[in-house]
């Protein structure tokens, strides 16, 4: 009983929180169809606030109001730092954590059948909004998202690992270690920018063959194309009598049917190319900047490790974001770790390497 009023509590909380905060976003939003939707949000989040208020008040509890809590200043605070762009996907995501949340009690807490009732038409309205914050986020550069994160993270890692074993060989000389470092780290974005670019036009080449093979094949058998359809839906799982019924209903719409059997991408290689090379370079600076300014470079590689963990943390807190993923922390220890793991690899191997050909600084 304690850890359902628990639970109840924590829920009329996060309305509350809500409630609260799509009202300030809807008074400060610009736009007059995001300003309206962002108000109907707030009456929604209200309604919610209500049941729950209810729920606990049924139970003998009466919570207190708590929409001026220190977790709305640090969401108005999101909103200015993220952009209103990106912070829909911080939105979508605690929708997706609520909706899951709240679903899980639903089927594990006695409850009126009023209250069921209610709680349902709940889960419906945060599907909704899921949805609507889902398209909202379509907006965003995702890919491009993806590129910037993949090259900073790499340059991070990559860069931390080659300081550190040169740390080991080098431990008098950090200049020389920093300056090894940036033309590493000029090599390694070139490597990442012209990879990405040769990755991304090859994928969108291949499916450009794929839409004239298929438009070739629609043009002198539309059964073979109709064939085609069905071994692609029966391949993702769909039984393949229900493949065939579906390839019959579209069999006839060229536009639908190459649709279906083609991945689209609108990814623009240039862009994808430049984000990636950029990023790295941003995350180059990250481990190599103490060895330009220490005496050390044991001193740098101290603060060269504490830097390196710290934009890990901010690359795995995007990461989180953009994916959808309520465990951040999880999420900020993995990539930490594991990229301070492969530092201390790359010191020992240094360490090896010192020690067999006899290399001193």
């Amino acid at each position: 009983m304690h850890n359902e009023i628990d639970k109840a509590l924590s829920f009329y909380k996060e309305e509350a929180h809500a409630a609260a905060l799509y009202s300030y976003i809807a008074k400060v939003e610009k736009e007059g169809a995001s300003k309206e939707r962002f108000n109907e949000l707030c009456k929604t989040e209200s309604a919610h606030t209500k049941f729950w208020y209810r729920f606990l008040k049924n139970r003998g509890q009466e919570p207190k109001n708590s929409t001026a809590s220190p977790n709305l200043a640090w969401s108005k605070l999101q909103r200015t730092i993220l952009g209103p762009r990106l912070f829909t996907s911080v939105l979508e995501m605690s929708e997706s954590a609520s909706t899951e949340d709240y679903y899980e009690f639903l089927n594990s807490v006695e409850m009126s059948d009023e209250e069921r009732e209610g709680l349902k038409r709940i889960i419906e309205d945060e599907l909704d909004h899921e949805s609507y914050f889902d398209g909202q986020q379509s907006a965003l550069p995702v890919n491009n998202i993806r590129d910037f994160i993949m090259g900073m993270n790499d340059g991070i890692v990559e860069l931390l690992g080659t300081v550190t074993g040169l740390s080991a060989v080098y431990p008098t000389n950090p200049l020389f270690v920093g300056v090894n470092g940036m033309v590493v780290g000029l090599a390694g974005a070139l490597s990442m920018g012209i990879g990405t670019f040769v990755s991304v036009r090859s994928q969108r080449q291949v499916n450009e063959g794929i839409r004239k093979k298929m438009q070739l094949l629609f043009g002198v058998s539309k059964d073979r194309a109709k064939q085609e359809l069905v071994n692609k839906l029966s391949d993702s799982g769909m039984p393949e009598d229900m493949s065939s019924e579906v390839a019959d209903k579209i069999g006839e719409n060229q536009d639908s049917m190459i649709g279906l059997l083609v991945e689209e991408s609108n990814e623009n290689e240039l862009r994808s190319a430049a984000f990636t090379g950029l990023a790295y370079i941003i995350g180059v600076v990250f481990p190599v900047l103490p060895y330009f300014i220490m005496g050390s470079s044991f001193a740098a590689l101290a603060l060269s490790a504490l830097l390196a963990g710290l934009a890990l943390s901010i690359v795995a807190t995007v990461v989180s974001v953009t994916a959808g993923n309520p465990n951040v922390k999880g999420k900020i220890a993995e990539m930490v770790i594991s990229g301070l793991g492969a530092a201390v690899v790359s010191y020992l191997f240094g360490l090896l390497v010192q020690g067999v050909f006899g290399i001193s600084a």
